[in-house]
């Protein structure tokens, strides 16, 4: 427990920590890191989340946070605007309270983890495929998802915008389901302008 409690001030919030770094350490290991650098990798994402979300005066929230959000939206405009911007994306109830009854911490570290995996593939397209920045960020968001805010188009538009972070659990038991047919699934990215654009596809087809 020595690293969270280093990490940690507030005493309530050292079960979250361990959670987190039960979690990542031994997904670092399975990368091929040794535990020390696991540890070191863990602990240099975890600050920086931690200062993201102290910043973001966030990191109170409390851990019941969709049910609120739900229990409010038909009484407060402002949750009522900003969830009916997710709930045309085909955000449920259910994905409200998957992203949002969680501490935010690890909301934090799932957000930084998906960014830190984009961002290796990238690297690893540029450096062992030989792509140049474009293709390599082309290649990127045409395998893998791209999660913010969805009314964001400053970089993508259309069926390319990001993702609402509530649809995550979703992608990811969808993703788990397309396993056993990897071809017909590559084919369909394959023919898709962006991972995204298929993931809105399938919603709107019911099969997502």
């Amino acid at each position: 427990m020595g690293l969270i409690s280093k990490l940690f001030g507030d005493s309530s919030q050292l079960g979250v920590a361990k959670k987190l770094e039960d979690m990542f350490v031994p997904f670092f290991q399975g990368m091929g890191m040794p535990l020390s650098e696991a540890k070191r990798e863990f602990k240099d994402m975890f600050k920086q989340v931690k200062e993201y979300s102290i910043k973001q005066g966030t990191i109170n929230l409390p851990d019941n946070y969709g049910d609120i959000l739900i229990e409010k939206e038909a009484t407060d405009e402002k949750i009522k605007a900003n969830l009916a911007k997710i709930r045309k994306e085909g955000v449920t109830d259910e994905d409200i309270r998957w992203w949002w009854n969680r501490h935010d911490l690890e909301r934090g570290m799932i957000h930084y983890f998906d960014f830190v995996n984009a961002y290796a593939q990238f690297k690893s397209r540029m450096e062992e495929d030989k792509l140049d920045a474009q293709e390599a960020a082309d290649w990127t968001r045409k395998y893998y998802p791209l999660y913010g805010d969805p009314s964001d188009i400053s970089r993508f538009t259309g069926d390319d915008r990001p993702l609402p972070h509530e649809l995550g659990n979703r992608v990811n038991i969808y993703l788990e389901k397309r396993v056993e047919e990897k071809a017909l699934f590559k084919r369909e990215l394959e023919t898709s302008s962006s991972f995204n654009a298929l993931v809105r596809k399938k919603i709107k087809e019911g099969n997502l």
